[in-house]
């Protein structure tokens, strides 16, 4: 029993620390990446559907990234989604393909997306923090109903502890990565 409580918040620890990593990608560094785009949405015939659903990203240059639709019909609703989102990006279009340059990271946006970066850090070790608070509730539980005993209670939550700081760990060591990508000029 207490070993399923530590395993399920292991595992939704996991995907916390994964989903962090997922959102430091949409932060620009110093090269365009189409991952940049992942949570972009566009008006597709009345439904706001993802812009990966709707076109093709390839990277031409460091800078440079073109997105070519794969309904001609969409064109002007994913350029208005990009215009429109936080990318910092004016798009061209040429009536096939949608072509974003970014421009150079400037030390005022370098500060910004650092700040970004690590609000989405904050995030995370809030989510693993609320994970632990609610296996320890549960181990408690456990406790109280009779099913364990106080000594296999406390062992449980120090390895809950523990599981709690090796992820917590983790993202601390994504947010120095991703401020130090930042910082690279």
């Amino acid at each position: 029993m207490i070993n399923d409580i530590l395993n399920e918040a292991d595992q939704k620890m996991d995907k916390s620390v994964e989903a962090t990593r997922e959102e430091f990608a949409t932060i620009r560094a110093g090269r365009a990446n189409p991952a940049m785009f992942a949570k972009l949405t566009a008006d597709y015939y009345g439904t706001q559907t993802p812009l990966q659903q709707l076109a093709s990203f390839t990277s031409q240059d460091a800078r440079t990234i073109v997105v070519a639709p794969f309904d001609m019909g969409a064109l002007a609703n994913i350029e208005k989604a990009i215009r429109d989102s936080d990318l910092g990006v004016n798009p061209a279009n040429d009536g096939k393909s949608i072509r974003c340059v970014f421009p150079e990271l400037t030390e005022e946006r370098r500060k910004e997306y650092i700040k970004l970066a690590r609000s989405k850090a904050e995030d995370g070790r809030v989510a693993v923090r609320n994970l632990r608070r609610t296996a320890k509730q549960n181990l408690e539980k456990l406790e109280k109903d009779g099913e364990v005993g106080k000594d296999d209670v406390t062992g449980a939550e120090k390895r809950l502890d523990g599981i709690t700081k090796t992820h917590t760990d983790t993202i601390d060591e994504l947010l120095k990565h991703k401020e130090s990508e930042l910082l690279e000029v």
